[in-house]
């Protein structure tokens, strides 16, 4: 899916989206001045490969910590890794930086585990790459969730430790 796909997908579904235009960030701390400017819930978004070889895509709040080792053992997944640049590219369609959990419409329905920190339950907006790092969006999250399951995406929704 395109990124104009992508906007006339949520638009059909009238999804609202908030876009914001900037230079490249390819970490949250290169895109502080992007949280100021568009108020909503940013994330920290983590493309992994469990012992399996099955791939995640883990949502958590920006300023959290992630600790790989105890999600593994909350999703039951064994042990985590970080899913390798070239997966990301052929299953998501994006490059790392502009990871995102718009980009699991790409990716067959089962191909990756989508889950969402529950922390998001409570903002209003998330903000997210619009499959790419020149730009951010924000959109309801109790809408994003329902039209990604409605793609046929499972969603889980998980407080994460």
């Amino acid at each position: 899916m395109t990124e104009d796909e992508l906007y006339a997908e949520l638009d059909r579904a009238g999804i609202a989206v908030e876009k914001l235009e900037h230079p490249p960030v390819f970490t949250v701390d290169e895109s502080a001045a992007i949280h100021a400017a568009l108020p909503a819930a940013h994330t920290k978004n983590l493309f992994l490969k469990d012992k399996h070889k099955n791939l995640w895509l883990v949502v958590l709040p920006s300023d959290r910590r992630a600790d790989l080792k105890a999600y593994a053992e909350l999703l039951g997944a064994g042990k985590f890794s970080f899913g390798k640049a070239e997966e990301m590219e052929q299953v998501l369609g994006v490059s790392p930086g502009a990871v995102t959990p718009l980009a699991i419409v790409n990716a067959a329905p089962g191909a990756v585990s989508l889950v969402f920190d529950a922390a998001f339950e409570q903002a209003e907006r998330i903000a997210v790459h619009p499959l790419r790092n020149t730009a951010t969006v924000a959109l309801p999250f109790a809408a994003l969730v329902p039209w990604l399951e409605a793609r046929g995406h499972a969603v889980r929704v998980i407080a994460l430790p």
